[in-house]
């Protein structure tokens, strides 16, 4: 059978380029009126995810 890419992962979860894999932290999409300049300030774009977890992560999205 053919293995299928977890859609919650796909959703999350983008592959760079050069392979590496990337997510985006929370708490950046909605109510920004709310949050504190520096609440935002310190939740910037992209950030990758651990060693530990990219073994998984890649499972997760093989397609």
């Amino acid at each position: 059978m053919k293995q299928k890419s977890h859609s919650g992962v796909k959703k999350r979860i983008k592959k760079t380029g050069s392979g590496k894999l990337m997510w985006e932290k929370s708490a950046k999409k909605h109510l920004l009126t709310g949050k504190s300049k520096r609440q935002k300030k310190l939740h910037p774009g992209g950030k990758p995810v651990s060693k530990s977890d990219a073994k998984n992560m890649a499972k997760l999205l093989a397609n």
